[in-house]
């Protein structure tokens, strides 16, 4: 690969994944497998399948290999799941069978293997659930170990060197980073990723400053070239002057402080000055996820994702599995609420038995309550597991993406009729459940004094609702600069829905990634949300600029901001408010 020449100071912005401040020299991972595609001649068919099955084969000894020496390492246990996933994906027949068919067609191995993975990243790109198409990335990992069996290209070796370093990579797999150790590893930043990648996901539990989607950092760096990772940011300086590394080295210091008085915050009430409760909850976005919560101390689960059931299998979960899924969560949550949202994912992608057709423009398609409502089975099957499971703890039904009164009557209905069924056989419930719906569509909110005479509680889901009102891609990297919380129509739909709710006398929460930012959380008390839910490892810095704060000054602040015209000035107005209120949180400039 070509390396791009970098002066001194070069700033690279990409996506942080797992916080913290780290100053080092990079280990380069760079090497990756060179495919050769080309055509064989019949005879050769039979073997290049026998070669193929045995790179299948292999790479299921090396991840229970990894399986069994990551079950001895206790901070990593809750992870065991993601490689029993990896194990499955060696199963699933459209990688396994459709490379098959692809070699049969008389193409080798690694050429086939490489068409198959190029059509199933097609298919998770049109998925418009980040969470859900970050799922890809697991995919990859699977075909790179393939591919590197294939081609002869051994195992990446990560920080057993004996130097510590900052290691960047075109990617790193969920089970490399496993093996990482860490006692070597400062930090890692790779060229691909996301957010709720599961490598992403395992950073943050073993506490690595990440910064992913840098696009082209392993064009740009070279073995042991200076470097700063920001990952609380998402920034990367390479080459940092004297001066950067000691304004760098200032703020790792005090962020390494703050975390530490954050902890003094864990078992602290949820309060404003002026004694408002506001419950932080936890985001869980997968079930090993609660004890997280739980180590940050989040009231409970504020939104429950139910998709991971539904993902790296032939078919859908049945009622029992749900049951015992829910139930689990709901012992583990102790007594706290636990908010079940049902599937949120389009039937054609991770169900193959309905077979529906490809769709256009799979954001607006079918997917979410459309989907559920037209898979009546399946939506029956989920809503019976989450009513039998309500015995087992308290818990509150949410229905994504609705946009109209109809839909959620058509919810309600189907719940009652199965409340009836349950009632008949016998079969103990909560017969008290709340039941709520997202607020994430432009409809929603504009029709929201309607829909709260319908429901007990809205559940604000920002990353949708923006995406949707600016009419903004996130993933469109043409556009994703307008997508924007803090534009003054966001804003108004935030107050819009939450003036609906409190009319109503319902609650309102939100449940998107603002909900995490502590420099929106003044504004998110005075617009009148009385709950936030959130990444876990966000509710200590929330809870204590929360401590910090009055709903009337939140009141006044947001009277002020819905006099602006631009996000641009409503970011500043923002901004200068937090530094002056709070300035040993904000007072260094937002990069």
């Amino acid at each position: 690969m070509e390396k791009i020449k970098v002066s001194e100071d070069t700033y690279l912005v990409g996506i942080g994944v797992s916080p913290g401040i780290s100053v080092g020299e990079i280990c380069l991972l760079d090497q990756r497998p060179m495919i050769n595609q080309s055509l064989i001649e019949p005879a050769e068919v039979d073997a290049e399948l026998v070669r193929f099955q045995q790179a299948v084969d292999r790479a299921r000894e090396q991840l229970e290999k990894i399986k069994q020496a990551v079950s001895k390492q206790q901070h990593l246990r809750e992870h065991l799941y993601i490689l029993d996933t990896h194990l499955l994906i060696l199963e699933d027949e459209m990688l396994v069978d459709g490379t098959k068919k692809a070699i049969r067609g008389q193409m080798n191995a690694e050429g086939a293997l490489s068409q198959v993975l190029k059509q199933l990243r097609a298919l998770f790109d049109k998925i418009d659930d980040e969470y859900l198409r970050e799922r890809h990335s697991d995919v990859d990992a699977v075909g790179e170990r393939l591919l590197r069996i294939l081609t002869g290209v051994g195992e990446r070796s990560i920080g057993k060197n004996g130097q510590k370093s900052l290691v960047v990579a075109h990617d790193l797999s969920p089970a490399e980073t496993m093996q990482m150790d860490r006692s070597k590893i400062l930090g890692f930043m790779t060229d691909k990723g996301g957010r709720t990648s599961h490598t992403a996901i395992l950073a943050r539990s073993l506490n690595i400053p990440a910064v992913v989607g840098l696009e082209s950092i392993t064009s740009m760096v070279s073995e042991g070239m200076s470097v700063i990772i920001d990952g609380s940011n998402g920034v990367v300086i390479l080459k940092p002057s004297e001066e950067t590394l000691k304004e760098y080295l200032q703020r790792k210091k005090n962020y390494e402080h703050l975390e530490l008085e954050l902890e003094n915050y864990y078992g602290l009430p949820s309060v404003t000055i002026d004694q408002i409760y506001i419950p932080l909850r936890g985001n869980l976005e997968i079930a090993s996820d609660i004890e997280q919560a739980k180590k940050y101390a989040a009231e409970g689960i504020g939104l429950y994702r139910t998709e991971f059931l539904y993902l790296g299998r032939s078919e859908p979960p049945d009622e029992e599995e749900q049951f015992k899924a829910y139930c689990k969560i709901l012992q583990q949550a102790e007594g706290e609420l636990v908010t079940i949202r049902t599937l949120d994912i389009g039937g054609d992608k991770f169900v193959p038995e309905l077979n529906l057709a490809d769709e256009a423009n799979p954001a607006m398609g079918l997917r979410a309550i459309r989907f559920s409502l037209h898979e009546g089975h399946l939506f029956r099957i989920q809503l019976r597991a989450i009513l039998r499971a309500s015995s087992c703890g308290r818990v509150r039904i949410l229905f994504p993406m609705i946009s109209g009164v109809a839909e959620i009557r058509a919810c309600k209905q189907i719940l009652s009729e199965i409340q009836s069924e349950l009632d008949r056989e016998g079969v103990a419930y909560d017969s008290g459940l709340a039941i709520g719906i997202m607020i994430e569509t432009p409809s929603a909110v504009m029709i929201a004094p309607l829909l709260a005479q319908e429901v007990d509680f809205f559940s604000i889901g920002t990353n949708d609702l923006i995406q949707y009102f600016l009419a903004v891609d996130r993933g469109n990297e043409h556009v994703a600069y307008l997508y924007d919380p803090l534009h003054p129509a966001i804003l108004r739909a935030l107050k819009a829905t939450c003036d609906a709710a409190n009319s109503a006398g319902i609650e309102v929460c939100i449940c998107g990634e603002m909900a995490g930012e502590s420099l929106y959380t003044l504004v998110l008390v005075g617009l009148g949300l009385h709950e936030l839910s959130m990444n876990p490892a966000c509710v200590p810095r929330v809870k204590r600029v929360l401590r910090q704060i009055s709903k009337q000054d939140g009141e006044l602040l947001v009277d002020k901001l819905l006099s602006l015209s631009t996000s641009k000035e409503v970011s500043i107005m923002i901004e200068n408010e937090m530094r002056n209120r709070l300035p040993d949180i904000f007072a260094q400039p937002l990069i």
